[in-house]
Parts: C-alpha cells; structure tokens; sequence
C-alpha cells in the first residue's frame, strides 16, 4: 500500500516511511491510497469470531501488503493481550469499555501496534545496530501513558512524552513521568497544543532530522491510529450477536468522545470498509471545534480550554485534515459538498463542565453505571440523539479511576484504584521542565 499526504505535496511513501517518519516532509498526515473493503462473508461470520481473529482480518487489509502474514498476525496477538466488551446501561444503550488494556485507556491498542510494528521494520532495516529511533509524543492525558508503556523497554527507540503542565491528572502523570529507561516525560509550561506544536515543529527542522531520527506516536501516526478500527468491528461483532440471540433487528449508532480525533477517525475507516454502523456522534466537551464545523462547515481552530474532560482538550485536532480528506479526496468534492458528505454521517454534540458532573451524577443514579468525564459526553450524546430503531454505543474510553478525584467529588463516592494504577502511583516523578519555545525543545533534543 503506498500513503499519500493530506497536503498533497509531499512525495508518494511505503507503510514503512509512513510509519518512521509520522509526519510528511509537508506537514500533512499520511492516508493509505485506497481503503480495501472487506468481504460480506466476513461480516456473516464476524459474530462468532473472537476480538483477535476479527483484528487480524482488518489488520491485514490495512497492511498486509507490506507485513509479512505471519509477523502481522504475531503484532496483533501481541497486541491484544485483553477483551473490549460492551455493557449495557440501559435500554439500547451500550458502553463500549476501551479501558482493559495495560493502561485502563483506549490508546493501549494503537500504542502497543505501533511499537511491535516499527520494532519490526527496524529489525528488517539496514540501519547500523545500536542506532535509535526517537518517538515525540504529545499528550493531553491518555496517549502518553499508553505509548510509554507500549514502547517501554523496546530496544532501539527512545519515547519523548510531552504533557501540558498541570493539565493532566496524577494519576495519568504517573503512567509516563515515573518509567524512567527508554523513556523521557517532558513537562511543558503551556496547554496540548503548545505540546502538539513543538512535536510538529521538530519533524520539520532540518538540523534536528539530521542529528536524530524522529518519528511521532501521536494519532498523526499511521500505525497509531488504525489498528483503534479494531474495536469498532469487535462491538458490532458484540452487537450483532445480541441481536440474533433477542431475534431483534437494529441499526447501529457509534458516539465517541472527541478531542484530537484519531479515534473516531480509525472508525470511519471502518466504515468504509463495510462496518455496518448508521451514522457516527462526535462528542465534544467545551472544545468544540468539530461541532462548530458540523454547524457553519468552517473550521476555526483556537486555543484549547481546560475541562473535566481532560483528555479531549483540543483547539485544534490533527485529524480533522484526514475526515476531509476520506470524504473528499476521490471524489474531488467542492467544500460545501464534503460538508454534506460528512454531516449525513457525523452529527455533534458538546458538554459544558457543569453538564458532565450533571450527566455522570444521573447515569450513577439511575444505573449504577460509573460514567468517567469523557464517557459522559459519549453517554449522553447518545441518550440525547438515539432514535427508534437503533441501538446506542458509546466509547467509554478510559478507566474512571483514572480520574478518581473528579469522580469521586462528583458521585460522592470512594472508587476502588485497580491495582494497575496503584503501582504506577509508587513510582517517582521524573519529568523534565520545558517552556513551550520551539528553541528550548530544539536545544534539548540536540543535546541528547
């Protein structure tokens, strides 16, 4: 498969460049040139099929034309060490729990693919032994501790987390800031897209390419955030099996909290594919970029705000480039015409700080269900949008321990740490301090 750049001028690459490189020479995010549908017989036996069969089916869509089929089916067994259920809370409507990996958040798949996957291009590589591949990442919260771990003790590859200070929780600083080995957490004065920026702005400086070898593990990656379409086909799976036990016929909604956009964009691929989803619900918190654009069809990117919802605290997602990209490349539309294309599928919603404490505190009341911050806006986006006729998924996307002093303030509760976390929690801060100036991070790099 070759990968083409959303800007357009950037030359044509192999998964292997997309992949070591992260970002195009101009700026923009790497798209495979076509996206291969999957057989109708795939989706016949989907159903009976386990979260790691139906993975390997769409991993190899997606790359095997470039991973050897067997080395492709070792990366996704290695990386889906655990299930991803759905839950019912209430009637016809699911939480689709992404928190069951090594870090309790969603990212763990996309993190823990693209570490196996770019050890085993270095491996097959003629780059001289010992040389490193360095990962920047940016973090607002979740992706941070999932690439860490993911990459943690992975030889060949040093990891740079860059976190906005004061702007994630402890417990989430934990995961990264207290690894130490192959694994740096730079704590940034400034928000996620000063971090977001600086990742950016390294890719692009000559003498820091030269001097190092710099890849991103951001959902810009390629490899970071398409192996997430793996829990989209494995709820649907869920579903639909549901379904055929009650003799009932639905069709599916998918609502997935939103902030740099990766995640729901690794769904809409599924979608093209052939996933038999309706229509999809970005839930935004008070960063509401993508719901604007649902709106007006302008994009007006701003300065982020800090919420309960931490990990969605984007004022100007990355991934928006590749929807408009998937909804207008091929067909050559005008940008009123992607703007259609896109709301006939994607509708929006957003949730002030207020209305996440109100929605985590009523779906606790009414069923016993812990919503976290991001969950929530996923939960009652659904419950606000779903119509007869349709059952509801949302992404529930992180463990609520992982915000425990939110929850727990809200819900009047004491939640139970999983003890996962509560080792993470033992461990001693690490990080490094760092204004949000491009030169200090380039000086930095240059001095490793």
């Amino acid at each position: 498969m070759r990968y083409y750049s959303t800007q357009g001028r950037a030359p044509i690459a192999t998964l292997e460049k997309a992949v070591v490189k992260g970002l195009a020479e101009d700026r923009g995010l790497y798209m495979p040139e076509s996206i291969t549908p999957l057989p109708k017989e795939f989706f016949e036996q989907m159903p009976e099929m386990s979260f790691q069969q139906i993975a390997c089916q769409v991993a190899q869509a997606f790359f095997g034309e470039d991973v050897e089929a067997e080395a492709l089916k070792q990366i996704v067994c290695d990386t889906l060490s655990f299930e991803s259920p759905i839950v019912k809370v209430k009637d016809n409507i699911y939480s689709l729990e992404l928190f069951h990996g090594p870090t309790l958040a969603f990212k763990d798949v996309g993190a823990r693919f693209m570490a196996r996957l770019l050890q085993y291009f270095i491996k097959a590589s003629d780059k001289p032994k010992g040389a490193t591949v360095n990962v920047l990442v940016a973090t607002s919260g979740d992706t941070g501790s999932a690439v860490a771990n993911g990459f943690l003790g992975v030889e060949g590859i040093h990891v740079y987390v860059l976190y906005p200070k004061g702007k994630v929780s402890k417990i989430q600083e934990s995961q990264f800031a207290t690894l130490g080995q192959n694994i740096t957490a730079i704590e940034v004065d400034g928000v996620f897209d000063d971090c977001q920026a600086l990742v950016k702005n390294a890719f692009m400086d000559e003498e820091l390419c030269r001097h190092m070898q710099l890849t991103s593990a951001n959902s810009i990656n390629v490899a970071r955030f398409l192996p997430q379409a793996f829990y989209y086909f494995n709820a649907i799976a869920q579903a639909m099996k549901l379904q055929k036990e009650s003799g009932e016929q639905r069709e599916f909604v998918v609502c997935v909290p939103s902030g740099n956009f990766g995640n729901i964009c690794a769904a809409l691929f599924g979608h093209q594919m052939g996933l038999p989803v309706k229509r999809f619900i970005a839930a935004n918190n008070a960063n509401d970029i993508f719901y604007q654009y649902l709106l007006t069809g302008q994009y007006s990117p701003r300065a982020s705000q800090q919420t309960l919802a931490n990990a969605m605290d984007v004022g100007d997602p990355s991934n928006f480039a590749r929807i408009i990209d998937l909804y207008s490349k091929h067909q050559q539309l005008s940008p009123v015409e992607t703007h259609q294309r896109i709301t006939s599928l994607i509708s929006g919603a957003t949730y002030s700080d207020d209305e996440i404490r109100d929605i985590m505190r009523r779906c606790y009341a009414e069923t016993g269900y812990v919503l976290d911050p991001h969950g929530a806006c996923g939960y009652q986006a659904i419950e606000d949008q779903l119509k007869p006729g349709e059952i509801g998924i949302f992404c529930e996307t992180a463990h609520p321990a992982k915000f425990k002093e939110t929850v727990d303030s809200v819900l009047g509760i004491d939640l139970p740490i999983p003890e996962r976390l509560a080792n993470f929690m033992k461990g001693t801060k690490q990080s490094i301090p760092m204004s949000k100036d491009f030169a200090d991070f380039k000086q930095f790099l240059l001095n490793q």
